[in-house]
């Protein structure tokens, strides 16, 4: 089995090589920058299957490194460092395409358990290429939403959490099992994140007016098409 390339950006230099170290002693292949730029080089150039970024970072910070990788790959899972602990803080690098967050410090094992999870979140059929939502074609692997000859493009968590909410389609799709399945625990910053990522798909499913996703207070949400 192929080991999995894990691209680190980080520039403190002792936290950059302790991750680096242990990651690599648990088999991880692992390829670390120390700013911006050189991280964008690096990914071109190693092609990781996961990245880990730190937000405050020389030349180019996390969420502008983010926000380029996104515009030639949707779908590589990211995970967030960062000291900050604002909600807005941690939402807005949810909205520059991070998959995940942890905040400084942290340990290696959370960290280890954060990619491998990012890595096997959803297990789809591989025949499964479209699924049909009301007037819609969601297509999974590509993160497409299709409606007539309109095509938005999704990010890799809102794919993820479209798939979930069909999946218990007019059914209640539990709020603590979403939580802890897409962003590893149910606290108050992740619980905050996800409901802007319903009100995201809300808007993009809005040209069907038959469908709806439903906030069942204290319990979670039900997609109704």
């Amino acid at each position: 089995m192929p080991k999995i390339k894990v691209l680190l950006a980080e520039d403190e230099a002792s936290l950059g090589m302790i991750v680096k170290e242990s990651l690599e002693t648990r088999d991880f292949v692992v390829f670390h920058a120390e700013n911006g730029e050189q991280g964008f080089e690096v990914y071109q150039k190693e092609k990781p299957d996961i990245l880990v970024l730190d937000v405050m970072m020389p030349k180019k910070d996390g969420f502008t490194l983010a926000k380029e990788i996104r515009q030639e790959n949707k779908r590589i899972p990211i995970i967030f460092l960062t000291a900050k602990s604002q909600t807005s803080d941690v939402l807005e690098g949810f909205n520059h395409g991070g998959n995940d967050y942890l905040k400084k410090p942290f340990s290696m094992e959370e960290l280890i358990i954060r990619i491998k999870s990012l890595l096997n979140r959803i297990e789809l059929k591989t025949n499964i290429e479209e699924i049909q939502i009301g007037e819609y074609l969601f297509n999974f692997t590509k993160q497409i939403l299709q409606h007539q000859k309109n095509t938005e493009n999704l990010t890799h968590r809102e794919a993820q959490l479209l798939f979930y909410l069909f999946e218990k389609k007019n059914e209640i799709l539990d709020r603590t099992f979403i939580l802890n399945k897409l962003w590893g625990n149910d606290d108050f910053f992740n619980a905050r994140s996800m409901d802007v990522f319903i009100s995201k798909l809300r808007k993009k499913l809005k040209k069907d007016d038959t469908i709806q996703i439903i906030n069942i207070r204290g319990f979670g949400y039900k997609l109704i098409c």
